[in-house]
């Protein structure tokens, strides 16, 4: 009898045929969508109206996969939902179908290959970069050694302007207190070789050869990688007086999405200057600001692009309260927006949409020179094909 272990809040899936592998079992058990490259064989189950990803390997990597990505979770940073762990499938734990993971499927994501443009990212190469060199230095200020960064070893998903990486295996991850240089290093190291390796194949994939690879993919995001993480994690020696030029730093940080917790301040032995490093937190902080004062749940920067208009919407309608304009600003204007856009065939993510929309409004108002609506920039947005966010 296999071993099933399911956090509290889900389903049991008792029912499911665990000691056969899911190769063999009935289709309809399974939902059809779309899915990456896997080493494992994976399959899509729908339960009570929610939709969950069954992944088939051998025991000790799945327990790892399983641990890992609870804490993960537990500490905020990106990465798929464990739900549940079955073991003792077979006889054999080393075994491919003895073990199987159970993941909540992420809503609106999509795999590295609904991004690529000919043989690479083309206009959205930038959005790529930004989000790998992210979650990485997340991972890695967690102390988290991922073992495996790769392409199809994460899930995408549109963040406002930005995309969104999410950790989806971390069957070779290991945690730690902290990461040494040399084991941030390491990890990078197979990343820009895994990254390679995947830009290859999206080019082989497209009728090209080598040479069409955007092989320097992931030294682009290396760079990147060590700019933020310096942001992150430096140390700022200044002038006892001059301790406003470390407010910069950390409204700098704010608006990559960063949280400080604290400030570290230590003072030189002579008292000449001090040394102030910031403690970041989660990569949440304008998320949990509209999620305090309106309700709203969304992602980083689609909730700065929404706690723009709350901040616009207090300030020309405000009558009492701040708290209660914004609660009225959720009532009044966000949810019957993103019940409209549901309504619209093919928006996938309504948030999303509505974010989308709010650009949209602001650079047609800038274009010309006086304020538009929101019902004339979703007409004019709905006749311009629905545009998204200008790409760099």
């Amino acid at each position: 009898m296999p071993d099933l272990r399911v956090r509290g809040g889900y389903p049991d899936f008792l029912d499911l045929p665990w000691d056969t592998s899911i190769t063999e079992w009935p289709g309809e058990l399974f939902v059809h969508l779309p899915k990456g490259i896997s080493r494992h064989e994976v399959r899509f189950h729908e339960r009570d109206g929610r939709l969950y990803a069954i992944k088939e390997l051998p025991g000790r990597p799945a327990s790892n996969d399983y641990s890992v990505l609870r804490r993960l979770v537990d500490l905020q940073v990106p990465a798929v939902t464990p739900v549940g762990i079955v073991l003792g499938r077979t006889d054999d734990p080393t075994e491919e179908a003895s073990a199987a993971l159970i993941t909540a499927f992420e809503p609106y994501s999509f795999s590295f290959r609904s991004l690529v443009q000919g043989s690479g990212f083309g206009s959205r190469r930038t959005q790529m970069l930004d989000a790998f060199a992210g979650l990485l230095c997340e991972l890695h200020l967690t102390g988290c050694f991922w073992g495996d960064c790769s392409l199809s070893n994460v899930l995408y998903r549109f963040d406002a302007e930005m995309v969104m990486a999410i950790m989806v295996d971390a069957e070779t991850s290991s945690l730690w207190d902290e990461l040494t240089d040399g084991q941030r290093e390491h990890d990078l190291q197979i990343m820009e070789e895994n990254v390679a390796g995947g830009m290859a194949d999206i080019a082989f994939s497209q009728g090209g050869d080598l040479d069409d690879a955007d092989l320097a993919l992931g030294d682009d995001i290396r760079a990147r990688y060590h700019a933020l993480w310096e942001e992150l994690t430096s140390v700022d020696r200044i002038l006892p007086e001059e301790r406003w030029r470390f407010n910069g730093r950390v409204e700098r940080l704010n608006a990559l999405g960063f949280e400080v917790d604290e400030v570290e301040v230590v003072a030189d032995p002579d008292l000449s200057r001090l040394r102030m490093r910031p403690v970041v937190a989660g990569r949440e902080f304008h998320s949990d600001r509209l999620a305090q004062l309106t309700g709203i749940s969304a992602l980083e920067f689609q909730a700065r692009q929404i706690l723009s208009d709350v901040n616009y919407f207090i300030a020309t309608e405000m009558v009492g309260t701040r708290e209660a304009a914004a609660l009225r600003y959720r009532i009044e204007v966000f949810d019957p927006w993103v019940t409209r856009l549901s309504a619209l065939d093919d928006v996938v993510d309504p948030i999303q949409a509505y974010c989308d929309l709010l650009v949209f409004r602001f650079q047609e108002s800038t274009n010309q020179e006086s304020s538009l609506s929101t019902e004339e920039a979703f007409v004019r947005w709905l006749d311009g094909g629905r545009p998204g966010y200008p790409l760099e």
